[in-house]
């Protein structure tokens, strides 16, 4: 039996008047998923524990077969793992957005104008990273630069206990208050501070500023986390794996899991991304030898978090047509049978710009039998309706595979 998960990042909304009063996933042209729901078990899943933030550190752990609640130790530490940065048992870890603040004489007065500083490239992000080291790097004091605008911050000998907020949480709003609080808030206040000294008049930023493009002028300091410590896919569940993702979260959440991470060319965790590129290389992986593929495009969440429904509904489309509908033919021709789990792991509806803990809508499909219920169509409404509920998405992996 060979396995896929089909993750589509943030891809579950709300009704939208812009679109009819529906849905992305019910306004989208999405064959390939209702035909999963016509022919698979379709029902919503809680990938986010009651008491837990709704994020894609936590949301994908679950989807991924882990419990958030025994196993995660914060989001940064899992992309400081795929990045290759060696962490001890004493260092805490930062997410360390680029991102674009209005400008104001007080630091604290500004607004949250892009937390992606317009998606910056990964080379013009590297050249900003360094600079700030520069200035700013200690002994136990260290930035790495990572892809676009997710980077991190690695505090030596230093303690959890602060209380952050992650930056497109609040999209287009005052920061007033914002800021971290708690265990390290002084220092990471400063280093805030300081990195719109040192970014502000940088190269970068000018030639960005010229081309009508967002500057990076700013750190933003979110998710803390200690050293990570999840489960081996191999040993819990039997399979080869592979993640398959642009994004250094998702990518780390494999890797401490033992899976493989395959790169992908062309893959920028945007709505340009190697959509097909993604499929080839799934298929390829489970050609040579491997059981377990776990697919994620991140896309949809991006046009989420900018309130982007065209291009989410077309992140949407591509994933069924690039991936779905490229993999199901393929499978069907092999000897050997498979399963395909869809889902999201969590909603990013358009209207509110971040991320909600609602159950996801799921449809998992078996090639050897046929599951129940079915949905008409791939929907969040259609889901619900169906009655099947499963209060921890973290099983899921364990009834795709009968285990």
């Amino acid at each position: 039996m060979k396995y896929v998960v089909m993750l589509g990042d943030g891809m579950a909304d709300y009704p939208d008047e812009r679109l009819g009063g529906k849905t992305v996933l019910e306004a989208a042209d999405i064959p390939n998923m209702d035909f999963l729901a016509q022919n698979g078990a379709v029902g919503l899943a809680k990938t986010v524990p009651d008491g837990m933030k709704p994020g894609s550190d936590v949301a994908n752990l679950s989807a991924m077969g882990y419990d958030p609640k025994t196993c995660y130790t914060g989001r940064s530490p899992l992309e400081a793992v795929s990045m290759g940065i060696k962490l001890d048992d004493t260092d805490v870890t930062f997410r360390c957005n680029l991102v674009t603040l209005s400008d104001t004489e007080n630091y604290e007065d500004a607004q949250m104008v892009d937390y992606s500083a317009g998606e910056i490239s990964s080379a013009e992000a590297e050249q900003l990273i360094s600079a700030l080291n520069a200035e700013l790097e200690t002994d136990d004091i260290k930035l790495y630069a990572g892809v676009s605008y997710r980077h991190c911050l690695v505090l030596k000998n230093a303690k959890t206990g602060g209380s952050h907020t992650p930056p497109h949480d609040i999209s287009l709003r005052p920061i007033k208050g914002r800021l971290p609080q708690g265990e390290n808030s002084e220092l990471l206040i400063s280093m805030m501070k300081r990195s719109r000294e040192i970014l502000r008049d940088h190269p970068v930023n000018k030639k960005r500023i010229a081309e009508g493009k967002n500057p990076a002028n700013s750190c933003w300091f979110w998710g803390e986390g200690t050293k990570p410590s999840v489960p081996s896919f191999k040993e819990k569940y039997g399979l080869s794996g592979a993640v398959i993702s642009a994004v250094d979260l998702v990518k780390g959440i494999g890797l401490c899991a033992g899976n493989k991470c395959i790169t992908v060319a062309g893959a920028t965790g945007n709505y340009d991304t190697n959509f097909s590129g993604k499929a080839r290389a799934a298929l390829e992986f489970l050609k040579s030898g491997g059981d377990y593929a776990y697919i994620h495009v991140e896309a949809p969440d991006e046009c989420g978090h900018h309130n982007d429904p065209r291009h989410k509904i077309e992140s949407v489309e591509a994933i069924d047509r690039d991936i779905l509908g490229y993999l199901l033919p393929r499978l069907k021709e092999m000897d050997e049978s498979f399963s395909i789990l869809l889902m999201p792991d969590h909603p990013t509806p358009l209207k509110l710009m971040t991320h909600v803990s609602d159950p996801v809508p799921f449809a998992l499909y078996r090639s050897d039998k046929r599951l129940a219920p079915n949905a008409p169509v791939y929907s969040e409404k259609a889901a619900k309706e169906t009655g099947l509920y499963v209060p921890q998405a973290c099983e899921l992996t364990s009834r795709m595979i009968d285990k």
